[in-house]
Order: structure tokens, then sequence, then C-alpha cells
């Protein structure tokens, strides 16, 4: 059930701070809570249970499910820092249980990028991370503090990011990949791998995050062939790519590393993966 801000007022599961400016647009669910001098703006919906703190600042088109946590000072559904940004209509949506650490911001699309950026359920963005516009990003993603994301970057399910690393514009981070702290990426990272430096380059697979996950160890094995057929050979990217996708690995966490690679590949102008 959404209420208009006039329902709020009557409605006790909705807990308003007075000190809250909450636009008559908003549609807020069953049980949210909203701190002092937190700002909602005009066509915000905010799912059920959702706990707003004080100071934050939520801006529309935007779409938020349920039981997402927001902490004080964040900035969520801003307009795109964007030169050509003119005002147009564009959107932010965002899955379930989800937080938002102290100083996040997460910026909606724009036109040039199909006009959403997107957050899938359970992701953990600690302090001052930055979600720039028209990124995707999956599920169950930990950003560590000061991560900052250009535009249009996609990141898979379960990767994992250190402080103060950042990704450049149009890139992929894959399933479960680790980006390790102060990382500046500047081409994408294949799914299970750990990129590091300035500027990043794979240096292993990411075995704890695919333990962590309870990965079969069929898979990991699978996985670890295919890594090393891919970086470790002695023979040149592309050709590896070519051997492999001609006789496929047997794991279906290895075949999706393979395909990431070969699809990067195809269309990474600045060359192949990390």
């Amino acid at each position: 059930m959404f209420m208009n801000r006039q329902e709020q007022v009557l409605d006790s599961s909705a807990r308003i701070n007075p000190a809250a400016v909450v636009h008559p647009e908003a549609c807020l669910g069953d049980n949210v809570s909203v701190g002092a001098y937190s700002i909602i703006g005009p066509q915000v919906t905010i799912g059920a249970d959702c706990d707003i703190g004080p100071h934050a600042v939520i801006q529309g088109p935007a779409t938020l499910g349920e039981r997402n946590r927001i902490f004080s000072f964040a900035v969520i559904g801003s307009d795109p820092q964007h030169q050509q940004y003119d005002g147009e209509p564009t959107t932010l949506e965002i899955g379930n249980d989800n937080v938002f650490r102290e100083y996040v911001t997460v910026n909606r699309g724009t036109e040039q990028g199909g006009t959403k950026t997107i957050i899938g359920d359970s992701n953990f963005f600690m302090a001052y991370v930055h979600v720039a516009h028209d990124c995707r990003i999956g599920s169950c993603v930990v950003m560590a503090n000061q991560v900052t994301l250009a535009g249009h970057v996609t990141v898979e399910d379960h990767a994992v990011f250190g402080g103060l690393a950042a990704v450049g514009q149009f890139l992929r981070v894959g399933e479960s990949a680790m980006v390790s702290a102060g990382a500046m990426v500047e081409r994408h990272v294949p799914p299970f791998c750990m990129v590091q430096g300035d500027r990043a380059k794979i240096r292993g697979l990411n075995l704890v995050g695919l333990s962590r996950r309870g990965i079969p160890e069929e898979e990991v094995q699978s996985i670890k062939k295919t890594y090393r057929s891919l970086f470790s050979s002695g023979k040149p990217f592309s050709r590896a790519v070519q051997e492999l996708m001609a006789s496929p690995p047997s794991g279906t966490m290895a075949r999706r590393l393979l395909t990431f690679v070969a699809e990067t590949a195809e269309y990474d102008s600045r060359g192949e993966c990390a």
C-alpha cells in the first residue's frame, strides 16, 4: 500500500519526523521511516519498511523497493552529472534490501544511456560511494568507502570493491570480481578475477569470494583451468579465446568467464580485458 502526503499524516504506519519535507506527489509504503530534515521530492516511490535517515535527500523520478536503508546526507536520484543533460525526464530504479551509507550519491540516467540507472537487491554502498548516470548494478555487490563509478558502468552480481577504487565509463565488472582498494580501472574486469593497481591489471582469481559463495569445487577447478588458458598460457590473447570457444570448458561459470572475455574483447576499442 502506498500513500500520498496527506494520507501519510493520517496513517500511523509511516513515521515521518515533523522536520522532514515530503512532497505531496511522493508515495510512501507501509512502515516507512523518514528522519529529521530529510527531503523527498516529487515522483518518488518508496516501498514498505524503508528507513530514511536524517538529512537524506531523495529526488525523482525514482522508485525504491522494500527494506532499503538510506543514511544521513546521502543523495539518491539526483540529476545526472552530464553536460548534455537539459532537464529531460530520466529515472532511477532501486530494488530491495540495499544499504546506502553516509554521503552516497546516486544519479539518474540520461537519454544518451537509455534514461535509467538501475540497482538490484541486497547491495552495500559504504560512505561516499558515487554511482553515476546510466549505471547497471546487479545484486549482492559491496562497494567500500569512496568507490566511484563513472557513467554507463555495468557491475554484475557479487562483485566487491575496495576503498577508493574507480571505474571508467562504459566498462563492465564481472560477477564475483574483486576490484582492489585504490584500483584505477580503465578496462573490463572479467568475472571471478581480481584486479589491482593504477592502471588496474588482473592479478589472479577471487578464490576467497568464490569460497564465500559456496561455489562447488568442480566449478572452481574449471574456472582455474579456463583462467590459465586465457591469461597464463603464453599464447596471444585472441588465439587463446578462439581455441577455448572452439572447445568450451565444462563448468557453467567457466563458460561465463569465457563468454565475457570474448564479448569484451570484441567491442572494447581500447584493447583486451584488464
